[in-house]
């Protein structure tokens, strides 16, 4: 099978699952244009049309619901196989998709993430994209909102807040923005200082890390979320949270694999971590001054 042909099929999955292009176009990516074409071609490649088109979205056809099945049941295969590839080797791993931000904070507290004597080894992706579990290469993800796909299971961690920092004592007057990169600024507070202050950045970065780096070292200002600049003695508000930016924080796992001892025993020790965080998350335990 031809890589370009398997990645059709999961452009496929998604828009299936996903009920059309702009849901699919959210997880993988790529444009709601981009991701129409490749539809028709696949459409064209395969004989077959897998899909009804309307405004208010894609309905399989009676042959997309077949070749969704099918899939379905090549990811299941392959999943078996990949367990059964770890049992046999040097051990399993729980592959964890996380922000900037939370991953982080995990890292800051790994310990209560994978502890002594576990079985298991912890991958990490860092990234700001959405969290993708439908062909199961992440085992619990970190969303900012509730799943819409069938075959996930959430929890509610509770809710972020945003508010912009200078450097304490900076002054009242700061007027130089910081932020990242208008290709990179993915998340919706990432793009608020382009939306709203373009013309007074001063300096970008391609990663949101180094961000409080530059507010530290007076650089000018940035939008972060509040239980980073809280939490640094350095920086201090300016002005109140933008509410515009809060959202919820969802931890996020596939229905099937959920059960799994070491992804269910990740899970909770997560979930009891940045639950332990939710004023902070909220923006309720400002800095002190």
């Amino acid at each position: 099978m031809k890589s370009t042909q398997w990645d059709s099929f999961q452009l496929f999955l998604q828009v299936a699952r996903l009920g059309g292009l702009t849901g699919a176009s959210a997880a993988s990516g790529l444009s709601p244009a981009t991701i129409g074409r490749r539809m028709l071609d696949l459409e064209q490649e395969i004989g077959r049309a897998l899909f009804l088109r309307s405004q208010t979205g894609y309905r399989l056809t009676a042959d997309g619901q077949t070749l969704l099945d099918h899939l379905q049941e090549m990811e299941a295969a392959a999943r078996k196989v990949d367990l059964w590839r770890q049992a046999g080797g040097t051990g399993l791993t729980v592959r964890i998709a996380a922000g900037t931000w939370v991953a982080w904070l995990m890292a800051e507290n790994f310990g209560a993430i994978r502890m002594p004597g576990d079985d298991f080894a912890i991958s990490l992706t860092i990234g700001e994209a959405r969290a993708n579990l439908n062909y199961r290469e992440i085992d619990i993800g970190i969303r900012a909102f509730q799943p819409e796909e069938s075959n996930l299971a959430a929890r509610l961690l509770g809710e972020v807040a945003y508010a912009v920092y200078v450097r304490r004592n900076a002054g009242e007057q700061e007027e130089r923005w910081l932020a990242v990169s208008e290709g990179d600024a993915i998340s919706n507070y990432l793009r608020w200082p382009h939306v709203n202050a373009g013309g007074s950045i001063v300096a970008t970065v391609n990663r949101p890390r180094s961000l409080p780096d530059l507010v530290r070292a007076g650089a000018g200002k940035a939008v972060l979320p509040c239980f980073v600049g809280d939490l640094d003695p350095e920086l201090q508000r300016l002005g109140p949270e933008l509410p515009e930016l809060r959202h919820q924080q969802w931890i996020v796992m596939n229905n099937e694999d959920r059960h799994r001892t070491e992804i269910r025993r990740v899970a909770d020790r997560m979930t009891k971590l940045l639950k332990s965080y939710a004023d902070l998350f909220a923006g309720k335990r400002p800095s002190r001054s």
